[in-house]
């Protein structure tokens, strides 16, 4: 069942669909993509219409690097520019939703939402992240924790008790080194895609953060 209205959305380094309530609380959220998708997953479409069911105005984000391109994994030399154009997003539909803007990612992207967060603290309310890859399949020597300490804003962190790219032990002393509030979802049995049920209890989890 469909519980918002959606419409294609497009600014300088925005691109994405903008999931409007029917009954708007005044929050907003971005939510973005890993490395080998793009906003159009079915994870994605879930949540966003999830949070809509509850109010929330979503934007369902492409990065820039899949902007450029259709296919193929980001480049290393311009996350910065991925970076740059989630916080235009996040610019974007501030002035949409005028109250709360939570931003999050799948992956990849929260990855960058968590870098974005560290450099720029007060840009998003919240942060929503999905599978966050704590370091390369099965590498635990290599974390990508580097930026944790820098981190102010709340974040709610949803993981599958499967996922390769960090276990939750891993994930639980990860969060540790955040000092902004935190909170960790372990989806039992799932992997590093997750499942597209998980979209209630984000919505759930993330509003009594």
């Amino acid at each position: 069942m469909k519980y918002s209205n959606v419409t294609h959305f497009e600014r300088e380094l925005v691109q994405g669909f903008i999931h409007e309530p029917e009954h708007p609380n005044g929050n907003g959220l971005v939510i973005t993509h890993g490395a080998g998708s793009n906003s159009d997953t079915t994870l994605l479409k879930s949540v966003a219409e999830a949070f809509a069911k509850s109010g929330v105005v979503t934007l369902r984000y492409d990065l820039p690097f899949r902007q450029q391109r259709p296919k193929g994994p980001p480049f290393p030399a311009q996350a910065e520019r991925d970076r740059e154009g989630l916080r235009r997003a996040v610019e974007a539909l501030r002035e949409i939703a005028g109250h709360r803007v939570f931003l999050g990612g799948h992956s990849y992207g929260g990855r960058q939402a968590t870098m974005l967060a560290a450099e720029e603290p007060a840009l998003a309310d919240a942060l929503l992240l999905l599978s966050y890859p704590l370091h390369p399949p099965h590498k635990p020597q290599a974390p990508r924790t580097g930026h944790f300490g820098s981190i102010q804003t709340p974040a709610l962190f949803v993981h599958g008790t499967r996922d390769t790219f960090g276990s939750i032990e891993e994930m639980t002393a990860a969060l540790a080194l955040i000092p902004a509030r935190t909170d960790l979802a372990a989806v039992e049995g799932a992997g590093h895609s997750l499942n597209p049920g998980v979209a209630a209890m984000c919505v759930q989890r993330l509003s009594v953060l």
